[in-house]
């Protein structure tokens, strides 16, 4: 009896005693792997998000599955086939469910970080669009803490009148140079985090203040101005 086999006659007509850590691996490597999948997804040549395949689910599933083969001695199933090939081996015993509601699971997962990312991508389009127009009506930019005021650019400060304000003497900063400040720590936080950021003014420890940018979800911080 080989190990295919042998693991069916074990386990057949009950829940198979890997699924719940074998289904917690998957959803927690898919999380781990956010990277990796937004990078497949921006290759796409249809980057509306309307996603017509799971671009990572069989990959994570063969990964931890293979993680998991030495710790609980289950048998090599994938052996280069794709998931529904596994499933055809499979479809005698109880073990065909399980990896059938661990797949659909980590589907939904992976569609919702995708829709989670466009999301973000539209907040950064219409903020850095709102940017681009306020900079060609009228050579302002609009506030990013409030969304709602021109901000004031000088050689001394730049202020909105919602309460932000920051010395800028000697640094140089003008409405171009902080556009583009904005627009690369908009675009830095988005290489590696899918929430949308927010803008604060901070102070430092002799009393005067900075623009930031953070993310509540990654920790990202950085100073704009």
């Amino acid at each position: 009896m080989d190990a295919v086999q042998r693991h069916r006659s074990m386990y057949k007509g009950t829940t198979p005693p890997w699924k719940e850590t074998y289904r917690k691996r998957c959803v927690e490597r898919l999380k781990n792997s956010r990277s990796r999948l937004l990078e497949k997804f921006r290759q796409m040549s249809d980057v509306s998000g309307n996603c017509k395949r799971s671009l990572l689910v069989q990959e994570v599933m063969e990964e931890e599955w293979s993680a998991l083969q030495s710790s609980h001695s289950l048998p090599s199933l994938w052996d280069g086939n794709p998931i529904p090939d596994v499933y055809t081996q499979q479809q005698e015993f109880d073990e065909l469910s399980a990896f059938e509601e661990i797949q659909q699971e980590l589907i939904a997962q992976e569609l919702a970080i995708l829709e989670e990312y466009n999301n973000s991508m539209r907040y950064e389009e219409q903020y850095l669009d709102s940017v681009l127009e306020g900079m060609d009506q009228g050579g302002q930019i609009i506030c990013p803490i409030c969304h709602a005021n021109n901000l004031t650019v000088n050689s001394h400060f730049t202020m909105c009148s919602c309460g932000l304000y920051v010395n800028t003497i000697g640094r140089n900063v003008t409405l171009e140079v902080l556009q583009n400040l904005l627009e690369r720590r908009v675009n830095e936080h988005m290489e590696d985090c899918l929430h949308n950021p927010s803008f604060s003014m901070a102070f430092n420890t002799d009393q005067s203040t900075n623009l930031m940018i953070s993310c509540k979800v990654c920790d990202y911080l950085s100073v704009v101005v």
